[in-house]
């Protein structure tokens, strides 16, 4: 049993990196968190090759009318 770092509570964690940070956090914490921060941060490849291929399908540039 750890005490979670956001809600204080002594309960089971798990050690989740955040920004470079290492934090103790319960189940009932992450998952608020987890969609709260969901698309934020780093994208995974998928998501890289998504917006790779809607750039090379698009014939004119912002900005360009």
């Amino acid at each position: 049993m750890v005490v979670c770092d956001l809600c204080g509570q002594r309960t089971e964690c798990f050690q989740r990196d955040i920004e470079g940070k290492r934090y103790d956090i319960c189940s009932d914490c992450w998952s608020p968190l987890a969609k709260k921060l969901e698309g934020k941060g780093k994208q995974n490849e998928s998501q890289e090759k998504s917006l790779v291929k809607e750039a090379e399908e698009s014939p004119t540039l912002p900005g360009d009318h």
